[in-house]
Parts: C-alpha cells; structure tokens; sequence
C-alpha cells in the first residue's frame, strides 16, 4: 500500500467508499500500488496496468491497455472518441462494485496476462490523420503557426486535426481553426 494513496483516499470527498473497494480488489492481484497523475495507479513491473478515479458523474476503473481486452460482459466504456488505448468500467454507487467484483477481478487478471505476454496495441500515428485542406493552407501561409504546430506533442496534433476534420463544411472548419490558432501558437492542446 502506497502512503500517498491512503492520503488521496483520505482527503477523498467523492466516491470516497466507491474507490476504497476499488483498490482492495486491485490490491487482492498482483499488481504494485504507486500514485500517479494524482490518482491509485496499479502497475505491473513498472508498467501501468489499472488507474482509480473519479469524475462529476461516476468514479472508474481504468485500464491502459483496455482496448485488448476481450469485454464479455460489454462493461468497457472508451472515454472519448479520441481515446485510443484506455477503456473504463465506470461506477455510480458501491453496489455496482459489489455485485460485479468477480467480473472485475476477471478483468484485471486479463490485463496482467496482457502485459505479462508484452502485447501492445497499434495507435494511429499523427501521419494518420488527415489535414485538411483548410489548415493546411494556414500552415503553408504562417511559419509560426506551423512551427508552434509541429512543436505540439503528437497527442495535441492528433486532437487538433481530428476536431478540425470532424467539421462537414469548410466554412465550419476555418472558423474552428481560426479560433484554436491562438492556443497553437502558446504551445497549448485543445483542452488546455
């Protein structure tokens, strides 16, 4: 057990019973306790393998590498859209956690196997994602906004350019641009 952790869940205002069993079913696997990114994270040899944490709405159990995981029970949630390697099982109240302990363990179990066996999920690569044709020209036309772009790290050009693209028309798309070019030239991603 991690010191920080006991002090995260201590100081814990929210899903404070929730994560509690959450972490004495993590803790009845293999897996080491650390603390990071402000939260229980569980891991395998070093490597991440389950994240305790919670939001507005539920608190979750994340696991890195859940998109290789089978999901017989259909429980996974990916976050958002742009989310490609984590998936969640989310929680409202400590019954769901009760009743699904099993399912939970179950799961857990599959994701040491994963990362015992180095399996390792193909991510797109920003050269991936299309850019369109509108940003493009704007990259062309402005060395500071192109260098500030490519200075962001993959995961925020990724963002950038699929939000971009997600617009049908291209008026819809130069005003998205438009009004994310001053946070790409701070250095900033789109939810910054």
């Amino acid at each position: 057990m991690n010191a920080k952790v006991d002090l995260f869940l201590n100081n814990a205002t929210k899903w404070k019973e929730e994560m509690i069993m959450l972490r004495a079913i993590v803790l009845d696997s293999e897996l080491a306790e650390d603390y990071k990114w402000m939260h229980p994270c569980y891991t395998f040899h070093g490597k991440n393998v389950v994240l305790i944490h919670g939001f507005k709405e539920y608190c979750a159990l994340l696991f890195h590498k859940g998109a290789l995981l089978e999901d017989p029970d259909g429980i996974l949630i990916q976050q958002t859209e742009n989310v490609q390697s984590a998936r969640q099982i989310r929680f409202t109240d400590v019954s769901e956690i009760k009743q699904q302990t099993s399912t939970i363990k179950s799961y857990i179990k599959e994701a040491i196997e994963i990362e015992k066996s180095g399996r390792k999920l193909t991510l797109k690569k920003t050269s991936d994602y299309t850019v369109p044709a509108e940003f493009k020209t704007r990259l062309d036309q402005n060395t500071d906004l192109k260098n500030a772009f490519n200075a962001l790290t993959p995961g925020r050009q990724r963002a950038y350019l699929f939000h971009f693209s997600q617009a049908k028309q291209s008026k819809t798309k130069e005003s998205r641009i438009e009004k994310y070019i001053p946070k790409i030239l701070a250095g900033k991603g789109l939810e910054d």
